[in-house]
């Protein structure tokens, strides 16, 4: 088949009252269009459907509903670590057995990452940690308090 150079509209202007198109009203109205919006996708426009878009119909896996899934706000040691020394700064950080106290949970987050290095020793309270983070604070002389358990 032949690939079209030029638009049809470009060629006929100024020629014809239908430009080509037949007397009545071809080339006009809904039924030039197939249908309005994302119609015939199971009908007439289905080959388009099978090439560009295969995975149309149906059903593809499941989600969980949400009070199954708990969601993760991690935050890593390193942040944890700009808290405590700003908090030092300002003289607020409450300190327990000469550790700076930080809840976690009053942050907005509810998990304590492994990422960064930890040099002021804290005491967290958390409900998770991993065991990374976890080794990282008593290295420095800190202690982990673990609400989850």
């Amino acid at each position: 088949m032949v690939v079209r150079r030029r638009k049809k509209s470009r060629k006929l202007r100024g020629r014809t009252r239908t430009m080509g198109w037949g007397r009545i009203g071809q080339h006009r109205k809904s039924g030039s269009r197939g249908g309005f919006g994302l119609v015939g996708f199971h009908k007439h426009r289905w080959t388009w459907t099978v090439k560009y878009a295969p995975n149309w119909f149906g059903k593809h896996g499941f989600t969980q509903p949400p009070p199954i899934v708990k969601e993760v706000k991690g935050i890593n040691l390193g942040e944890i670590n700009e808290i405590a020394r700003e908090l030092k700064e300002k003289n607020s950080a409450i300190t327990e057995e000469g550790l700076v106290v930080i809840d976690v949970s009053k942050l907005g987050y509810n998990k304590v990452l492994g990422r960064g290095k930890i040099d002021i020793p804290v005491k967290i309270i958390t409900p998770y940690i991993t065991e990374k983070a976890k080794e990282k604070i008593e290295a420095v002389g800190g202690k982990v308090v673990v609400t989850s358990e």
